[in-house]
């Protein structure tokens, strides 16, 4: 493809866990005013259109969009969803980064949730990396780096991306929003946009993640008390004591 990128870098944000990597992609695409690029179809993805508004439908499919920044380009690689068979991952994965070294992609930053089961108030950012130095300077802007977390690997092309990639002299890091896993998460999603902008050198305008993460703590909120009211009350000092921990 006859595109001349200046010092690009590949972020991915396709669905996932809280849907966290999606909303930061797609938050960025939006206040970067990013063009798309590139269509990506494949029949490892769900056989299945996506019927819009008005009516019509879509075929679901992969997308890059693309930002000439000041510094350097990004490219966003956004979607409908992932591959639904393994080898498909792997296919799908390998394309993504036959793209980056056809663009001179350097470095590589995918983006989703680590699923904690319940509730987080305070959110923190996650990381894996492909190289030792990667992981120091992803300290440097608050990334935590936790022994054997997450302790079941990265499933899908958040996790093939940073590990096919070190196969081809590419830098890439996975930045992992702690998460329930039960709801879309924006706040999850502010926490590693944060991180993001500190790494990239770029300021983002937050606020219509800010009132999304705003309008779910609402929700969640509701489902606190309800899962509250459904707790069995406790009879006896007897239990009254066990329950203390």
């Amino acid at each position: 493809m006859d595109l001349e990128l200046k010092d690009p870098i590949l972020i991915e944000g396709l669905p996932g866990v809280g849907h966290v990597g999606k909303l930061v992609a797609e938050h960025l695409i939006e206040e970067l005013e990013a063009e798309l690029m590139i269509e990506v179809y494949s029949p490892h993805l769900p056989p299945q259109v996506i019927v819009l508004d008005d009516g019509t439908v879509k075929q679901v499919r992969n997308e890059i969009y693309v930002h000439r920044g000041e510094n350097r380009d990004l490219l966003l690689l956004v979607g409908d969803y992932q591959s639904a068979t393994n080898e498909g991952h792997y296919e799908l994965a390998g394309a993504f980064l036959d793209l980056c070294e056809e663009f001179g992609v350097k470095r590589i930053y995918t983006l989703g949730g680590y699923g904690t089961g319940q509730f987080v108030d305070k959110p923190q950012v996650l990381g894996a990396a492909n190289s030792h130095d990667l992981v120091e300077e992803m300290k440097s802007y608050g990334v935590v780096f936790q022994e054997n977390e997450p302790g079941g690997g990265i499933v899908g092309v958040s996790g093939l991306l940073v590990g096919l990639s070190r196969l081809r002299d590419i830098d890439a890091v996975c930045l992992m929003g702690t998460t329930s896993g039960y709801l879309v998460d924006p706040k999850s999603a502010q926490e590693v946009l944060r991180v993001l902008s500190k790494a990239l050198e770029i300021e983002v305008d937050m606020q219509a993640l800010e009132e999304r993460a705003r309008e779910m703590e609402r929700i969640v909120g509701k489902l606190r008390e309800m899962e509250k009211a459904q707790m069995p009350f406790e009879t006896s000092g007897e239990e009254d004591l066990r329950y203390i921990g």
